[in-house]
């Protein structure tokens, strides 16, 4: 077995565990998270680290609550995500107080991290597929040392990843006949109205998109040496940063979208048919539970989970 790391971005969890925080709802039978489903999911495929990337403040409860039940299956390791934490000695001079985005919390595995990982969304199920074709591109095909980035994407259909509650953002993708990323673009408010798909850019402007194109739902498979290419890219981002400073972030899919325009990385799609859900909108949930539900049914898991 090839060592692979599951990496989860959990620094967004509320302060407060219990009712309202969304990554924290009780979706199982038994009181299972969609976390649990993820890290189940991710060890049966072959994963043997789990990395939380959490906020200090919410530390003790977070091990409590989750960590103490995951350590008993397979080895864990906390990141923290603080808005204080930058590069070269830079200081927090434009008192930003919500976190950099995603790519700034990748980077603070750094330490942590030495193997090929998986970055998973806490609060996002993916389905098994997603993680056993990752491991086995991982395992099999990366090349951890090619002179430009070889990175593996989960994709999603973009009609297996709609809320009915609500618009969501999704990077959809432009892949070549080979399977290869092209460009991916962060797209907001993507809904059906009336039978028909609509979305619109970061300016708010209206934009086409189609039922069975990929997105990405951040579920990347990325080699070790990425993380340095985080931290100068981190680095410049801030520098570069102006009058958007309470706004702007540090995002993985316009990490990834510049280093494919730049010919710095080759990015394999990995299609899988598994059905997205999550609670994007509070009314989400028992979509979420129903779904769960129908998959122990069709014996997709058990109904303890981890026994």
């Amino acid at each position: 077995m090839k060592n692979v790391a599951l990496v989860i971005m959990a620094a967004g969890i509320g302060s407060c565990f219990g009712g309202g925080i969304k990554q924290l709802e009780p979706v199982g039978p038994n009181g299972e998270i969609i976390m649990d489903y993820s890290i189940h999911d991710a060890l049966e495929a072959g994963c043997n680290k789990v990395v939380f990337i959490i906020r200090k403040d919410i530390e003790k409860d977070f091990k409590e609550i989750i960590g103490k039940r995951i350590e008993k299956l397979v080895p864990v390791e906390y990141a923290y995500q603080s808005v204080d934490e930058l590069p070269g000695g830079r200081k927090n001079t434009w008192g930003r107080t919500k976190p950099w985005g995603t790519g700034q919390a990748v980077l603070c595995v750094k330490d942590i991290v030495k193997e090929p990982f998986i970055v998973i969304n806490a609060d996002d199920y993916y389905g098994k597929e997603a993680f056993v074709k990752l491991y086995q591109y991982m395992t099999t095909e990366m090349d951890v040392d090619a002179p430009v980035y070889d990175i593996c994407m989960a994709g999603f259909i973009l009609s297996n990843t709609l809320s009915e509650n609500g618009g969501v953002t999704r990077g959809v993708c432009t892949v070549d006949r080979d399977g290869y990323l092209q460009r991916v673009t962060e797209t907001y408010e993507i809904q059906m109205k009336d039978g028909e798909l609509t979305a619109c850019d970061d300016e708010k402007k209206q934009v086409s998109v189609n039922a069975g194109q990929y997105v990405s739902m951040n579920m990347w498979g990325l080699p070790p040496k990425f993380l340095e290419l985080l931290e100068g890219g981190f680095a410049e981002f801030l520098d570069e940063l102006g009058e958007d400073a309470m706004k702007k972030e540090y995002l993985l899919p316009k990490i990834i979208d510049k280093l494919l325009a730049e010919q710095k990385a080759c990015v394999k799609v990995l299609e899988t048919g598994d059905r997205w859900f999550g609670v994007t909108y509070k009314e989400d949930k028992q979509v979420v539970v129903d779904s769960i539900r129908e998959l122990i049914a069709k014996g997709i898991y058990k109904d303890e989970l981890f026994s």
